[in-house]
């Protein structure tokens, strides 16, 4: 569809992962399973979180939003990509591209800067545990999340503005699975210099901020446990901050790749499979890797499963 000015352009097409209509329903169900995996994994988190009152302290704080905004990360694009799956005109308002893509720069801005304070919690809790309850505490933590909010906030609305007061009068095609800004930037028919510029910069300022306090934290992590005499005491210590190492290797790989060049460079086969991998898989794998790799989560829900066998077999024999 060829337009000649911006303020006819009431709705893009979004064209996808693929357009073979026999992949359609194969993936359809593919990323229903991973959705639905995401949403109950999330919310089991916590929900255990919730439930156990040893777990209200700031990590666990901090890895209950984590689970939230990974739920919500997902839910700005699959919704949206399994039902074009079963649609013919896979068509989104402008109302609803600008709303999608303004949400995943906040969601996403906000667990970049999430995994920094994650990050410096673990640092706190391992350098100086005699400070950590001084260091970061409930009042601290609020602070966190609200500066967390201010700083995506702020960012997802610049990036949103700049990118939808572009002239669009090439196409309304957009080549990928969402309202991202680097397939959106490439229907403008005006110099984009700016917006690239501004997409690189407060994207790759997000990430090499973030980067910088998460590297610096390892290394007085790593510095301190290693002065730690016990092999158990150093595997303890290096099992309380491991779940996080792995979260944050993938999740700040995927950014690099995506955001870390100019946008006229970008690849757009690369680019969605690296979104899907960010927006789809992500959210999915950290609550995963968190209740695998730490040991309070899985005594939390071993003594939940136990507690309701135990419920049940009490109500079985009532019956009886």
């Amino acid at each position: 569809m060829q337009i000649s000015n911006w303020t006819q352009v009431t709705e893009f097409i979004l064209l996808g992962l693929t357009e073979d209509p026999a992949l359609q329903l194969p993936l359809f169900l593919f990323f229903l399973m991973v959705y639905i995996i995401t949403l109950v994994c999330n919310i089991g988190i916590m929900s255990l979180i919730g439930l156990n009152r040893h777990l209200h302290i700031p990590m666990y704080f901090f890895l209950c939003s984590l689970s939230f905004i990974d739920m919500f990360l997902s839910s700005v694009t699959l919704p949206i990509l399994l039902a074009n799956f079963l649609s013919r005109t896979k068509a989104i308002p402008l109302s609803g591209c600008v709303a999608q893509m303004f949400l995943s720069f906040v969601v996403g801005g906000s667990e970049v800067f999430l995994l920094a304070v994650m990050a410096y919690d673990r640092y706190s809790a391992i350098c100086n545990p005699l400070l950590y309850p001084v260091i970061i505490n409930h009042q601290t933590c609020i602070y966190f999340v609200v500066l967390i909010l201010v700083i995506a906030l702020t960012n997802g609305t610049i990036n949103a503005v700049l990118t939808f007061t572009l002239p669009f009068c090439k196409s309304n095609k957009i080549t990928h699975f969402y309202c991202d800004a680097p397939p959106i930037i490439k229907l403008a028919c005006s110099d984009t210099t700016v917006n690239e510029v501004v997409l690189v910069s407060s994207a790759g300022g997000l990430i090499v901020i973030s980067l910088i306090i998460i590297l610096i934290s390892y290394f007085y992590i790593v510095s301190a446990i290693l002065k730690i005499p016990s092999t158990d005491g150093r595997k303890k210590a290096f099992s309380t901050c491991s779940s996080h190492f792995v979260c944050v290797t993938l999740f700040f790989g995927t950014l690099v790749f995506m955001y870390g060049k100019p946008t006229s460079s970008h690849s757009m086969a690369q680019d969605q499979v690296a979104s899907v991998f960010y927006m789809v898989m992500i959210p999915m794998l950290n609550p995963l890797i968190y209740s695998l790799r730490n040991k309070e989560m899985k005594q939390t829900l071993r003594k939940l499963i136990a507690g309701t066998c135990a419920s049940n077999q009490r109500c079985s024999a009532r019956l009886s």
